[in-house]
């Protein structure tokens, strides 16, 4: 990642953007792509990386700070400052692997709420990067989850909408203050 975009990896005391909430509509609505990678989508990267920082996450999707534009940053090892985080302009799966595997998943617009979800383990996705050259990555495990988990948030679809344990869901969404009214099936397939 460039020099231009680059964030300090710590937690500010006042966040630039702010996170909506399951329930919020502003997360059911689909992300539109971004024509134009400029500064003010840098900027943009910069405020979403400092705002995930400070909310201790590991992703963040532009629908969640009501901007609805196909923007995703990601970086996995939040606390290893040479890790460099990962941005993700207008990115589309191009493959999924055949293997599915069990993994807990977590959401910074669901606070407190970790449950089980099914996904692929593989992933093939092309994406912008930050000064808007083509790319294209294949991720596995982590790193394949964490691109599922916010390229969902593009589409307005949550993790919990993935849940396949309606009980274990609505338990958890109960103990956390979150209506199960909120729960949207998602499409089913890859």
């Amino acid at each position: 990642m460039t020099s231009e975009v680059a964030v300090e990896k710590k937690k500010l005391e006042k966040p630039p953007l702010e996170i909506h909430y399951m329930g919020d509509r502003v997360l059911r609505h689909p992300a539109k792509r971004i024509a134009k990678v400029d500064n003010e989508i840098r900027q943009l990267v910069r405020e979403m990386l400092q705002t995930m920082y400070s909310a201790d996450g590991i992703g963040l999707a532009a629908p969640q700070v009501a901007v609805h534009k196909q923007l995703i940053v990601i970086d996995t090892e939040p606390d290893n400052a040479a890790n460099q985080p990962l941005v993700l302009i207008n990115p589309t799966i191009k493959k999924f692997g055949r293997d599915l595997c069990m993994f807990q998943e977590g959401c910074l617009s669901i606070p407190g709420v970790y449950i089980d979800v099914k996904r692929p383990e593989m992933v093939e996705v092309t994406y912008k990067d930050e000064q808007g050259r083509p790319r294209s990555m294949k991720a596995t495990g982590l790193l394949s989850r964490a691109i599922q988990h916010e390229m969902d948030h593009l589409n307005g679809v949550l993790f919990v909408d993935r849940v396949d344990n309606a009980l274990v869901l609505n338990e958890e969404l109960k103990k956390h203050g979150f209506s199960a009214q909120a729960v949207n099936p998602a499409p089913k397939g890859w």
